[in-house]
């Protein structure tokens, strides 16, 4: 049985097996064979080839794994847990932004937080837009049944969408830029994710509660573990239903 994972990861990255073999300096029958036959790669070409294709080693290879040390690795993904959103250091947000220079992503109802207190937030999302790295920012759509229901359940009305246009307000500065992309999502969030390459700030959702006095989970990616991962797809999933405010 095929490798159907390993071979879509190779080629979503625009590789070959024999590029990737050369950059793990194996012989590319070897490589050829991880995918056709399924072979599990040694350790540290698994770490290797994970860390090029932007994968977890458990996603690539859910067989290598033993379930305990899977477990050990999801947990130390956990940097940090903040009991509130409003616990978490204001420098930390623009700090991890500096860092950042691939991909950076905002998925919130409204995240009206960021660019309000920090002036220094929006500019550098340019900045970064502007060096090459992909900036995603997706909000809820202020007209969107999901969005009045939050606005509901937290007793704020129709606060929240008018939020959401004041948040869209402060991101005009990333209109026309080419790698950067501003979406609206008709989504139930169960979390707010904030992605800085690989590291992430999960703000997790309370029924009834404002996001910023709910837990913010701090992770960092390992190439063997799924738990930054699960987030990641999750704001992909997210981002392939959702629309373009622009372009």
């Amino acid at each position: 049985m095929a490798n159907e994972r390993l071979r879509d990861a190779i080629l979503r990255k625009e590789l070959t097996v024999t590029s990737v073999a050369g950059q793990l300096g194996v012989d590319p029958k070897t490589a050829e064979r991880w995918i056709t036959q399924d072979r599990t790669p040694y350790p540290k070409h698994r770490h290797a080839l994970a860390k090029i294709l932007q994968q977890s080693e458990a996603y690539l290879w859910p067989q290598a794994l033993a379930p305990e040390r899977a477990t050990r690795v999801a947990e130390s993904e956990i940097l940090h847990v903040y009991p509130r959103r409003s616990a978490v250091p204001n420098d930390l947000w623009q700090q991890l932004l500096d860092q950042a220079n691939n991909h950076i992503g905002i998925l919130a109802y409204a995240g009206l937080f960021l660019p309000e207190q920090n002036p220094r937030f929006v500019p550098t999302l340019v900045e970064k837009a502007d060096s090459g790295a992909v900036v995603e920012v997706v909000l809820g759509d202020p007209d969107c049944a999901e969005v009045a229901k939050r606005g509901e359940d937290e007793g704020i009305g129709d606060t929240m969408a008018s939020k959401i246009r004041n948040t869209l307000a402060f991101y005009r500065e990333l209109e026309g830029n080419d790698n950067a992309s501003v979406y609206f999502h008709q989504t139930i969030l169960y979390n707010s994710i904030y992605r800085f390459d690989d590291e992430m700030l999960v703000n997790t959702h309370l029924y009834g509660i404002p996001a910023a006095y709910a837990p913010v989970i701090h992770l960092r990616r390992l190439a063997g573990g799924d738990l930054f991962d699960g987030y990641a797809n999750s704001f992909q999933r997210v981002v392939s239903k959702s629309k373009y405010v622009w372009p």
